[in-house]
C-alpha cells in the first residue's frame, strides 16, 4: 500500500483503502467533483472536502519526499551517510524533524564557528565539551572554540525539540507600537495592538494576522517569545554542563550564547512562520466557506429583471435583461434635481419596466441604494408580483473593467455593464460571480495578508465544486461559468462555445465527443456535470452520468415502460428494488443518487429567493438608536463575528459573543451569508463610523 495513503489514513483516521483509492484517481486524472459524485464505491462514500483534504496533504507529502531527497543527497555528497541516518531521514515524515536531523550537514553561511574551524580550532572545541580538567590556551582561541560549542548546542536535536515544546506551551506574542508613528492617522486602526500581549496558542487568526499587517506597514513590532528566558537557559546548561572547574563554566556560557544568540532566535522564526500559517489557514477556511455561501445563494430564475445601478451626481444606470441574461436596453434615470426627481423618476422607471415586460428588478446596494428602492417601492407600477431585490455590488466594478466584460459587451461603457453584472447575479449568482477574482466580492478575512497561493488554490478548489454542485446550463452558459466544470478548463471551454456558435445548441451529451481536443478522459469527467433541458433523452438534463444510462434504462424496461415515463411516474419509481442493480462497478450508493435524481431530475441544489425590506426609519448612521431593533442581512462572516447591513451604507458587527444566548465557537453555526436576521442597536461611535450589534433578546 501508499506509504501517503497509510499517512494520511492515520492523520484523518480514514480507511487506507479508500485513502488509496482516491490517491489512485488523482493520478489518473479525476476531479474532487467527479471523484466524489460518481466514485462513491471506491472512495467509501467520501464527501469533496475530505477528498480535498487528502489531495491537500498528499502534494504536502510529495513536497516533503522531494525535500528529503536533496537531503539525502547533500549528506552523502559530504560523505557523512551513514545507513542509519539515511533510515532515520527515509522513516521520517515530520518537517521538523527532517529539518533538525539535516541542521548539522546543512551548507551555511560563514558563521562564527565556521571561522573558528577554519583557525583549526575544532579539537579545542572537543576537549572543551569533554569537561575533563583545564584547558591552555589565548582567550581569542578560547572564544573560538566557543563560538564553535555554540553552534553544535544550537543544532542539537533534543535542545531544539525541548525548546519547541516550550514555545508550543507557553510562548507569549508582544505587540508594541514604533513610537515614531503612534500618533499618525494610518496607525489609528491598529490601537488595540499598541501594547498587546497574550499567550501564542491563544491568539485567534484575526488578531495573528492584523498584528502582522501593523508589522509589515511599520507601525507595530511583534515578537514571540518565553515569560522565562532564564528559565529556559538554564535546562539547557543543565542538558550539557556536567561537572565543575573550567570547561564546564565555558560550556554553559556557550550554552547562554547559543539560546541567545542561535536557538531562541531560530524557534521564534520557525512560530512565527508557523503561526502566521496557521492564521492564513484559518482565514483561507473563513474565506473559502464565504465564498460557497456566496456562490450557492439562492436564484431568481430566468426571468425579465431590470438591473439599477444607483446614483445621486450621474443618476441611476438602468438595464433590462432579457430571461437568458441578454441586454435588451439600458438608460439612465435621474432621481435628484436639476436633471430629475422623485416623480419623474418613479414615471421612467414604470415606462421602462411596461415597456419590457420586466418580472423583477434588482438594485445595487451602494451609494444611493436605500433611495432609489424607495422611489422604486412606492411608484405605480410597483406590486407584489414585481418584487425588488437588493443586490450587493461588491466586485461589480473589477468585472465591469475586466476583458471578460469588454468580450461579452465591447460597445458599451463600464457603467452600463456594472449595471448588467447587478442584474444577473440576481438572476443567478453562480453564473456571475464566478467572473469576478473572489478576493473583489467582498466576503474574506484579511484575504490580501494570506499566502496568495494557497488562497489563490482553495478558492479555486471552491468555485469548481460549487459550479460542479449545481451544474451548468450546456447550450447557455458562458465560456467563464464552462471553464469550471470538471475535466474542462479554459481551452475546452472555448471550444464548446465555438462548437455551440457553428453547430447550434447540443441536443444530447454524446455530441460533446464532436467537440474538439474533448476526449474520452474529459467527457467522462465533465459530461455528468453538464445539463441539456429539453434534450432527446431526458436523462440528458439530470445529474446521471451517461456511464449509468443502461442501469435505468434497465430498470424502465423491468417496469414495463420508457425512461421518461419512468421519471414522471413517482409511485412506479417506489417499486424499484435497487438491490437487483447492483454490480462489482455499480454499488448501493451510486443507485441512491441515481433514484434521487430520477425523482427530481437536474433540482438545484439552492434555495429559494426571498424579498427584503429595511427599517424605514433608519438610512444614515445619524438615525441609529441604541436599543433600535432592526432587520438587516448578514453580509460577512468572520472568525470573531458577522457583519449586518441595516440599510445606513455601513455594516454593523455582530460580535461572536452577541450571536445567540449560549457560547457559541464558530458563527456559521448561527448564521450565514445573505441571512435575514434581527437586531439590536447596542452602541455606535459615529466617529470611527462602527456601529456594535446584538442577535441576544
Amino acid at each position: 500500500m501508499n506509504i501517503f495513503a497509510k499517512i494520511i489514513s492515520q492523520e484523518l483516521s480514514l480507511s487506507e483503502k479508500y485513502v488509496g483509492n482516491v490517491l489512485d484517481l488523482l493520478d489518473e486524472g479525476c476531479t474532487i467533483p467527479f471523484i466524489s459524485r460518481y466514485r462513491k464505491e471506491r472512495t467509501g462514500a467520501m464527501d469533496e472536502v475530505q477528498i480535498a483534504q487528502i489531495s491537500n496533504r498528499n502534494e504536502q507529502l510529495k513536497e516533503l519526499a522531494k525535500r528529503k531527497e536533496t537531503v539525502l543527497n547533500t549528506i552523502e555528497e559530504q560523505g557523512k551517510l551513514t545507513d542509519e541516518l539515511r533510515k532515520r531521514i527515509n522513516d521520517c515524515w515530520e518537517t521538523a524533524v527532517i529539518e533538525d536531523i539535516y541542521l548539522p550537514y546543512k551548507p551555511k553561511r560563514r558563521t562564527r564557528a565556521q571561522v573558528a574551524r577554519e583557525k583549526g580550532l575544532e579539537p579545542l572545541a572537543m576537549r572543551i565539551m569533554q569537561q575533563r580538567g583545564n584547558v591552555n590556551a589565548c582567550e581569542e582561541d578560547i572564544q573560538g572554540a566557543q563560538d564553535i560549542i555554540a553552534e553544535i548546542i544550537s543544532e542539537d536535536e533534543r535542545a531544539r525539540q525541548q525548546l519547541r515544546g516550550a514555545f508550543r506551551r507557553l510562548a507569549i506574542i508582544t505587540s508594541k507600537v514604533v513610537k515614531a508613528k503612534q500618533s499618525t492617522e494610518e496607525a489609528a486602526k491598529y490601537s488595540d495592538y499598541f501594547d498587546f500581549s497574550e499567550p501564542l496558542k491563544r491568539c485567534s487568526s484575526h488578531r495573528l494576522l492584523a498584528m502582522r499587517r501593523g508589522e509589515n506597514e511599520g507601525i507595530l513590532r511583534v515578537s514571540i517569545d518565553l515569560p522565562d528566558n532564564e528559565e529556559a537557559i538554564g535546562r539547557l546548561q543543565r542538558q550539557f554542563v556536567r561537572g565543575y572547574g573550567q570547561c564546564a563554566t565555558l560550556v554553559g556560557e556557550a550554552a547562554e550564547d547559543a539560546y541567545k544568540r542561535l536557538l531562541r532566535p531560530s524557534i521564534e522564526t520557525e512560530f512565527a512562520t508557523l503561526s502566521k500559517q496557521k492564521a492564513d489557514e484559518e482565514a483561507i477556511l473563513v474565506f473559502t466557506e464565504n465564498l460557497r455561501q456566496l456562490l450557492l445563494a439562492a436564484p431568481l430564475g430566468q426571468k425579465r429583471v431590470m438591473g439599477v445601478d444607483p446614483g445621486f451626481r450621474t443618476g441611476c444606470k438602468v438595464v433590462c435583461l432579457d430571461t437568458q441574461g441578454n441586454l435588451m436596453h439600458h438608460e439612465v434615470v435621474d432621481i435628484l434635481p436639476p436633471k430629475g426627481n422623485s416623480t419623474s423618476a418613479s414615471k421612467n422607471f414604470a415606462r421602462i419596466a411596461e415597456q419590457f415586460q420586466i418580472e423583477a428588478i434588482a438594485i445595487g446596494n451602494g451609494t444611493a441604494s436605500r433611495e432609489t428602492s424607495d422611489i422604486i417601492k412606492h411608484t405605480a407600477f410597483y406590486t407584489p408580483t414585481l418584487p425588488h431585490y437588493v443586490v450587493s455590488e461588491d466586485g461589480a466594478s473589477i468585472y465591469s473593467a475586466s476583458k471578460i466584460a469588454r468580450e461579452e459587451f465591447p460597445n458599451e461603457d463600464v457603467t452600463v455593464r456594472g449595471a448588467v453584472s447587478i442584474g444577473r447575479r440576481l438572476m443567478d449568482p453562480l453564473a456571475e460571480l464566478v467572473k469576478i477574482d473572489p478576493k473583489s466580492i467582498g466576503v474574506g478575512q484579511y484575504q490580501h495578508d494570506v499566502d496568495q497561493t494557497k488562497l489563490k488554490k482553495s478558492l479555486d478548489i471552491t468555485v469548481e465544486l460549487c459550479v460542479n454542485s449545481v451544474g451548468v446550463n450546456l447550450n447557455t452558459a458562458s465560456q467563464h461559468l464552462l471553464t469550471y466544470v470538471s475535466g474542462l478548463g479554459p481551452t475546452l471551454a472555448q471550444n464548446i462555445v465555438e462548437y455551440r456558435r457553428q453547430n447550434g445548441a447540443f441536443t444530447n451529451r454524446t455530441q460533446l465527443k464532436k467537440v474538439p481536443r474533448l476526449g474520452p478522459t474529459a467527457y467522462e469527467q465533465c459530461a455528468g456535470f453538464l445539463r441539456i433541458p429539453d434534450a432527446e433523452n431526458p436523462l440528458d438534463n439530470s445529474a446521471v452520468h451517461p456511464e449509468s444510462y443502461k442501469i435505468v434504462e434497465l430498470m424502465a424496461k423491468d417496469c414495463g415502460c420508457t425512461v421518461s415515463e419512468l421519471i414522471k411516474d413517482k409511485a412506479l419509481q417506489k417499486t424499484i428494488d435497487i438491490q437487483r442493480y447492483v454490480t462489482p462497478d455499480t454499488g448501493i450508493p451510486t443507485l441512491t443518487d441515481i433514484m434521487k435524481e430520477l425523482d427530481k431530475p437536474g433540482r438545484d441544489p439552492r434555495a429559494e429567493i426571498e424579498t427584503f425590506e429595511f427599517d424605514s426609519r433608519v438610512k444614515e448612521i445619524g438615525d441609529l438608536i441604541q436599543g433600535m431593533e432592526l432587520p438587516g442581512i448578514v453580509t460577512n462572516i468572520t472568525n470573531f463575528g458577522a457583519f449586518v447591513d441595516i440599510g445606513v451604507h455601513q455594516d454593523g458587527l455582530v460580535h461572536i459573543s452577541q450571536l445567540a444566548n449560549k457560547y457559541v465557537s464558530d458563527p456559521n453555526e448561527v448564521v450565514k451569508l445573505h441571512q435575514h436576521v434581527i437586531v439590536k442597536v447596542l452602541d455606535v461611535d459615529r466617529i470611527r463610523k462602527r456601529i456594535s450589534l446584538t442577535m441576544r433578546f
